[in-house]
């Protein structure tokens, strides 16, 4: 199981609703995209950030592996902002691409966390059922069920596959390196229909009909932390307003 996985499923809010999360989570991105980024991104992010580590309960060093590799997409997207083609010379510093640069990389860290404070808290097994009462098709949880399950079959395979390569020596030098990769990567591609095959097979077996119904527990939506969610999301937005220049 993948680090945000597990969180997902033990961190203090797992018992809540999914909506209520979805109501926090989405409100949070809507205010961090909508509000101008200093301040109202910057306090976005931060509410965020003390709710993921607080109230929700996750640990640091979880949400540093979660959002590191993000991380460097936004330092990768804010890295052009920072220069200027054409004229003479024809590349150089802007001298206003570190406010442009700051604006995109703090708006994108807090919705990156906005989003990261739903994905951490709610298991894809709580969400998918309940979508279909929100008028998505049945095909389409079920399509998105089915591929996060083979997600962590094929990862499990890949794991298997370079464990046996590794014990070859196979990672000893860069040819070696190179085949093992080339190696790993037919064999799991190999896998994958194999085992979409079986699943294929095992479904038919069960007398598959185009839905499957799965029972989900039922879990009261609490007004106390609907409520509170509404006044943080208002603090948030006027708190926003008061202080930009």
């Amino acid at each position: 199981m993948l680090p945000l996985d597990a969180a997902a499923y033990t961190n203090r809010w797992r018992t809540r609703h999914p909506g209520e999360k979805a109501l926090l989570s989405l409100g949070l991105l809507v205010l961090a995209v909508a509000l101008p980024t200093w301040p109202g991104a910057a306090i976005t992010g931060v509410a965020a950030l003390v709710l993921v580590l607080g109230p929700a309960g996750l640990a640091p060093r979880v949400l540093w592996r979660a959002v590191r590799v993000p991380l460097g997409f936004v330092v990768t997207g804010m890295v052009p902002l920072l220069v200027a083609v054409g004229g003479d010379p024809w590349l150089q510093w802007d001298p206003a691409g570190w406010s442009r640069a700051l604006e995109l990389g703090g708006r994108a860290v807090a919705s990156l966390l906005c989003l990261l404070l739903f994905a951490a808290t709610t298991p894809l097994a709580d969400l998918l059922p309940r979508l279909e009462k929100l008028g998505v098709p049945p095909a389409v949880t079920e399509i998105a069920s089915l591929m996060y399950r083979m997600l962590f079959l094929l990862l499990e395979s890949v794991r298997v596959i370079r464990d046996a390569q590794a014990g070859r020596l196979g990672f000893r030098t860069w040819p070696t390196t190179f085949r093992s990769l080339t190696g790993q990567g037919a064999a799991v591609f190999v896998r994958a229909f194999d085992r979409a095959r079986r699943l294929e097979q095992g479904l038919a077996s069960r007398g598959y009909r185009g839905s499957l119904h799965v029972l989900v527990p039922a879990r009261p939506v609490s007004a106390p932390f609907l409520v509170a969610t509404t006044a943080l999301l208002a603090a948030i937005a006027a708190s926003t307003l008061l202080l930009a220049p």
